[in-house]
C-alpha cells in the first residue's frame, strides 16, 4: 500500500517523463508550458490512490491517469480564453502568451495525446475506461455551458448551481476515481460508492475555490482575487447573497460588474460589503462540510479495510485545508 506523499511522487515523475515532439513548436511548447510543475496534480493523485485500493501495481494505471491531467489541462487553456483569464498558477495564461490561436490548437493537441495514452492501458479493459473517459468529457463540456448560462440569468437556483459544478468539476474526479479502480480490478458495487465519494469531494472543493476567489489570498493562489465578482459569474456565494438580498441590494449584486464608473478594486468592495452582512462565508463554509461529509460518508461504506482507505480520507481531509 501506498502513502499519498509516494504516490504523488509517481505521478509527478511520470508526468516528468512525457516528452513531445520537438516541432512544430509553437504547437508543443505551450502544451509543455501548461504542464509544467504548479499545478496540484489531485486528479491523477486520486486516480492512483483509487486502484492501489483494490491492487498493489497502482503503476500500471499511470498512462490513465496521465491521460486525465492532460484532459484537464486542455480544459484549462480553453476555459483561460473562454474567461479571457491572464494568470494561471502565476504565471501568464497560454492564450496570453502565444494567442488564442496557438491555445486553441495546442488544447486540441492536448485532448488528442489524452487518448494516445488511454490506449496504452489493458486492452481487455480498455472498452469500459473508454466509456468512463467519455462521459466524464462530455459532462465537464456540459458544465461549463452551464457556467456560461449564468452569467446571462438573472435568477440560478442553488440545485441548478451544485449541479452545474458536479458536471464542470465533480466528473473530472469522480472519472479519475472509476477509471483507476476499474484498472485495480474493482466490483461495481464499490464503483459506485467511490464515484460518489469522489462526486462529492469535487462539489467541497469547487465551494471551497468559490470560497477562496473572494476571501482568498492572491499571492498565495497566484491569480487576482475578486474574479468571479468581476465577470459576474453565478457563484454558489452570489446565488446565496441574492437569495438573501432585498429589492435595492439584489440590483446591487447584478449590475455591479458591469459598471463602468467603478473601478475593480471598487467593485470587489461593493461586492464583498454585501456578503459580510448576510454571512454568505459561513453559510458557504457549512455547505463544504456538508458535502465534505458526504464524501466520507460513501468512502467508509467501501468494504474496505478502513486502513487501505486512510490515504484517501486523509486526502480529502487535506484539501479541505488549502488555501490556494
Amino acid at each position: 500500500m501506498y502513502t499519498q506523499e509516494e504516490i504523488s511522487g509517481i505521478v509527478r515523475q511520470y508526468m516528468a517523463s512525457l516528452v513531445f515532439p520537438a516541432h512544430p513548436r509553437e504547437l508543443f511548447s505551450p502544451i509543455e508550458y501548461s504542464l509544467e510543475e504548479g499545478g496540484k496534480r489531485l486528479r491523477p493523485t486520486l486516480l492512483l490512490m483509487a486502484c492501489n485500493l483494490f491492487s498493489e501495481q497502482p503503476r500500471e494505471a499511470l498512462p490513465a491517469a496521465a491521460a486525465v491531467e492532460i484532459f484537464h489541462n486542455f480544459t484549462l487553456l480553453h476555459d483561460d480564453i473562454m474567461d479571457n483569464a491572464e494568470v494561471r498558477r502565476g504565471k501568464p495564461s497560454v492564450h496570453r502568451r502565444w494567442g488564442t490561436n496557438a491555445a486553441i490548437l495546442s488544447g486540441d493537441a492536448m485532448m488528442i495525446y489524452a487518448y494516445t495514452l488511454l490506449e496504452q492501458c489493458d486492452p481487455g479493459l480498455l472498452p469500459a475506461l473508454l466509456e468512463t473517459f467519455n462521459r466524464m468529457a462530455m459532462e465537464v463540456c456540459e458544465g461549463q455551458q452551464y457556467d456560461m448560462d449564468f452569467e446571462h440569468r438573472e435568477s440560478v437556483s442553488e440545485e441548478e448551481y451544485l449541479n452545474m459544478i458536479r458536471l464542470k468539476t465533480s466528473a473530472l474526479l469522480a472519472g479519475s476515481a472509476r477509471l483507476g479502480a476499474l484498472i485495480g480490478g474493482a466490483d461495481g458495487e464499490s464503483l459506485d460508492k467511490l464515484e460518489r465519494f469522489a462526486t462529492q469531494l469535487g462539489l467541497a472543493f469547487q465551494l471551497q475555490d468559490d470560497l477562496l476567489d473572494t476571501y482568498g489570498d492572491s499571492q498565495t493562489l497566484g491569480k487576482a482575487i475578486g474574479g468571479d465578482i468581476l465577470e459576474g459569474k453565478k457563484t454558489y456565494l452570489m446565488i446565496r447573497a441574492l437569495a438573501l438580498a432585498n429589492a435595492t441590494q439584489r440590483t446591487t449584486l447584478l449590475t455591479t460588474s458591469h459598471d463602468e464608473s467603478l473601478s475593480a478594486p471598487e467593485k470587489i468592495m461593493r461586492i464583498r460589503a454585501l456578503y459580510d452582512r448576510f454571512g454568505i462565508a459561513r453559510l458557504t463554509e457549512q455547505a463544504i462540510s456538508h458535502h465534505m461529509s458526504l464524501a466520507l460518508e460513501a468512502l467508509e461504506a467501501l468494504r474496505i479495510d478502513k486502513e487501505r482507505t486512510a490515504p484517501l480520507k486523509a486526502l480529502a481531509q487535506g484539501l479541505m485545508k488549502r488555501n490556494k
